[in-house]
């Protein structure tokens, strides 16, 4: 089997946001929507406070509650873990975003650019139509996993067909691979660090797994 999977490095992030640039450029998302954020968060009590970076988005996870609500059946799962929506099924409801507990869904009801109604070049390459008044979230760059199938190249290690957000990380403190491959860049980080996944104690069995410290 196949579970892919993203693993971010807190001991490496610097919360410069180049990933929800790279996201933003890859797929034109409108202003005020991200499907790759980056939260600020600052522990501990002064003197000693110390601050982190945590890259945050869809998790997609292995038990996802915008699956269960969905009432078009327009959001799956598929084989190899990543959650996607049919924008062609989705009728806009608005129940997913409401049952993720990542907050890592939107749903936007008209076409918008980054500075005026006309998009720039960029955008008219990547803005989808489909997108309007339908749930949307980050996808993994799912087209680029897909044509790996034809290319032969193996998501995670070859940029051509791993996440945008990932290949654009100037610290190195993004991965992406396949977590059922023992050999994998994904379970060799996981097998050596420390690690957590945001909320799994809900059950939801997040795709995105946090690095803190070594094993």
């Amino acid at each position: 089997m196949t579970r892919y999977v993203m693993v971010v490095d807190l001991r490496r992030c610097i919360g410069c946001q180049t990933c929800t640039a790279a996201c933003r450029h890859a797929n034109a998302t409108p202003p005020g929507v991200q499907w790759r954020k980056v939260l600020d968060v600052e522990t501990g009590e002064f003197p000693d406070v110390r601050r982190s970076f945590v890259p945050v988005g869809c998790m997609h996870c292995g038990e996802p509650p915008c699956v269960e609500v969905c009432p078009s059946q327009a959001t799956k799962k598929r084989a190899d873990g990543l959650v996607t929506i049919d924008y062609d099924v989705c009728i806009g409801c608005g129940y997913c975003v409401v049952a993720c507990p990542y907050q890592a869904r939107d749903v936007v009801h008209k076409m918008d650019f980054a500075y005026n109604e006309t998009a720039s070049a960029s955008e008219a390459m990547r803005a989808d139509p489909k997108r309007v008044n339908v749930a949307t979230k980050c996808t993994f760059c799912i087209s680029r996993i897909d044509s790996a199938e034809l290319s032969g190249l193996t998501p995670g290690v070859d940029p051509e067909v791993t996440p945008a957000c990932v290949n654009s990380c100037i610290t190195s403190a993004m991965a992406f691979g396949d977590r059922d491959d023992v050999n994998s860049n994904v379970s060799t980080l996981l097998r050596e660090n420390q690690h957590f996944r945001m909320h799994e104690e809900l059950g939801t069995d997040p795709g995105l797994y946090y690095l803190w410290d070594k094993t």
